[in-house]
């Protein structure tokens, strides 16, 4: 089904391609520059997820990011794929290679959450640059 274009639904968009890195939906709503409801905002997102322009991120305390993946390849993309959050600028971003696991035998994974947490390369620089 044809989704009809809106002003609200290109914002969103727009500022998630321009942000280049996930986006919770308060951060969306405070950096957007259109006036947009917390309802709407959330049903845009929602709508983008299902029709797989964004994807959602559930962070380990429960809240939600979503990002439109500039580094998946477009023909591999899922949303199984890792991400990173790190711990000191708090920014999440998808890991732009694959990170492999195993699970024991007779398990059969058909989905994957996972979020790796730490010091992202930016601030592990600096934090080199701190300890020399």
């Amino acid at each position: 089904m044809k989704r009809r274009n809106t002003p609200s639904k290109e914002a969103v968009l727009d500022l998630l391609i321009k942000a280049g890195k996930a986006m919770s939906r308060d951060a969306i709503e405070e950096k957007i520059d259109v006036k947009i409801d917390r309802a709407t905002i959330y049903r845009v997102l929602n709508r983008f997820c299902e029709d797989g322009v964004i994807h959602k991120i559930v962070a380990e305390d429960g809240k939600q990011y979503f990002a439109v993946c500039m580094k998946c390849d477009e023909n591999s993309f899922t949303d199984n794929h890792f991400h990173f959050r790190c711990t000191h600028c708090q920014t999440i971003e998808c890991l732009p290679e694959a990170v492999h696991f195993s699970v024991p035998d007779g398990y059969h994974v058909e989905s994957v959450n996972c979020i790796l947490t730490g010091l992202c390369k930016r601030c592990s620089m600096k934090d080199d640059k701190t300890f020399k």
